[in-house]
């Protein structure tokens, strides 16, 4: 049954200029060398490694899966990634490939990525997404709607969407690409956090731009703000464009210093990514030898 949309206290504007000026000093920080290497490893641990792809087949979900247990095969020191992101009809293989691991299976659902269809298939995808062994669910807000200015039929699906998850969790994907400003951006964040998602998410990977770090430091902002205010933890997920490892440790920042270490967990905190971890390995790597391994070396996601 759908809840009733609360009044929660007015989105607050977004100071562009002061966005950017606070991105622009998280970019400036540097870390030495063992901060490094340990925010590295954190960030390691926080990937939802994903394949997203019309042409995804039971033997690259199984590959992924073997990565995603053990990143590198030359370091069993490095931790798992947190989950593996696949669609509702590979979730089973997944989870199966997974067996007696604590990584995670995550599943996108609600017609991902345009979330243009009717509510009852929405549901329907969440809950074999969940049959099939999802722990978690990462859906996609009716963008068309919110612009609309319809937000109580947006907050109506995601309130509904989270009773379908059962004991999953659900990642709201905004896609602030399509959602053209800050403003909006916060908005949004703040309805799906009062709709009762246990994340929130940027991008699905396939709009640009997608996880920009002024974006994320918005939706980290509204996270801050409704826990102040209701008590209640909200996990992040900033998806799509970070490939490098640099960007993630930027990200990680802006995470200690909005958030506080609470949040520097993969319980609350996430990359969806692909190609982000061989980076992160190719980094890890020049850190213990001295010198970098050729991308050859990795696997391709």
């Amino acid at each position: 049954m759908a809840r009733t949309t609360p009044t929660p206290p007015d989105s607050p504007t977004i100071d562009a200029v002061g966005l950017a000026e606070r991105v622009a000093r998280f970019k400036a920080r540097s870390l030495k060398a063992a901060s490094k290497v340990s925010a590295l490893k954190l960030a390691l641990s926080m990937i939802d490694l994903t394949t997203l792809e019309g042409r995804d087949t039971p033997g690259k979900v199984r590959q992924l899966c073997r990565k995603a247990v053990r990143p590198d095969p030359a370091d069993p020191s490095l931790p798992h990634v947190a989950a593996v992101c696949v669609y509702p009809t590979l979730v089973r293989v997944a989870k199966d490939a997974l067996s007696g691991t604590k990584v995670r299976v995550a599943s996108v659902a609600t017609a991902f990525p345009s979330g243009q269809a009717d509510l009852a298939p929405r549901l329907d995808e969440i809950r074999y997404a969940v049959a099939e062994g999802a722990d978690e669910i990462d859906m996609v807000i009716s963008r068309g709607k919110f612009l609309c200015g319809d937000h109580a039929a947006v907050f109506d699906e995601i309130a509904a969407c989270k009773d379908a998850c059962g004991e999953a969790h659900l990642k709201v994907i905004l896609e602030t690409g399509e959602l053209h400003t800050y403003d909006n951006v916060r908005r949004a964040s703040d309805l799906a956090m009062e709709a009762g998602a246990d994340f929130i998410k940027t991008s699905t990977g396939k709009v640009s731009p997608a996880a920009t770090p002024e974006v994320t430091l918005v939706m980290l902002q509204a996270i801050q703000d409704f826990h102040a205010r209701t008590g209640r933890m909200v996990g992040m997920k900033p998806a799509g464009g970070i490939r490098d490892a640099k960007t993630a440790v930027t990200f990680l920042v802006m995470l200690r210093e909005t958030l506080g270490p609470a949040w520097l967990t993969p319980e609350w905190f996430r990359f969806g990514a692909s190609t982000l971890t061989n980076d992160i390995l190719m980094q890890l790597t020049k850190q213990r030898t001295g010198h970098y391994q050729s991308a050859r070396d990795y696997t391709n996601d």
